[in-house]
């Protein structure tokens, strides 16, 4: 309601809720298993469900708020891969979501395919967000 008075932290917060929810609906379907990645995110970061099915539901428009370091950055790709393989299926718009949005948000464009594809196969393969992201590090020189 008063979005004028957000800490910059909540700003950023929404902003990725609200791309997160994009990229739940771009194949036209949204998986139960999505929605609750995306709460999950959500209250991680100290927010209630309800508020974040109110931006889920695409009811509050959201201006953009971009990553300020390259940790956040790489959080959020992840996050993004992450609720990608949420509902076990992979669609072709959903991997052109995250690597336009990797390259959006800051990523090096000769590496946002691999980088998205590095990140997919470590969380298939159970690897920790540390694990690839050290791994990542290695090819994407922070």
């Amino acid at each position: 309601m008063f979005g004028f008075f957000e800490s910059e932290e909540t700003k950023k917060l929404k902003s990725h809720i609200a791309n997160l929810s994009a990229l739940a609906k771009i194949d036209g379907h949204v998986d139960p298993n999505e929605v609750n990645f995306i709460i999950s995110i959500g209250k991680k970061h100290g927010m209630k469900a309800d508020e974040v099915r109110h931006l889920i539901s695409g009811a509050e428009k959201r201006e953009p708020q971009m990553p300020t370091n390259d940790s956040e950055r790489f959080d959020q790709i992840y996050d993004l891969v992450e609720m990608m393989l949420a509902d076990g299926i992979v669609d072709e718009s959903e991997m052109e979501f995250c690597i336009n949005m990797a390259a959006r948000l800051g990523f090096k464009k000769s590496v946002v395919g691999v980088l998205v594809r590095k990140i997919s196969v470590g969380v298939k393969d159970g690897f920790s967000r540390e694990h690839i992201k050290r791994e990542a590090q290695a090819f994407l020189n922070y």
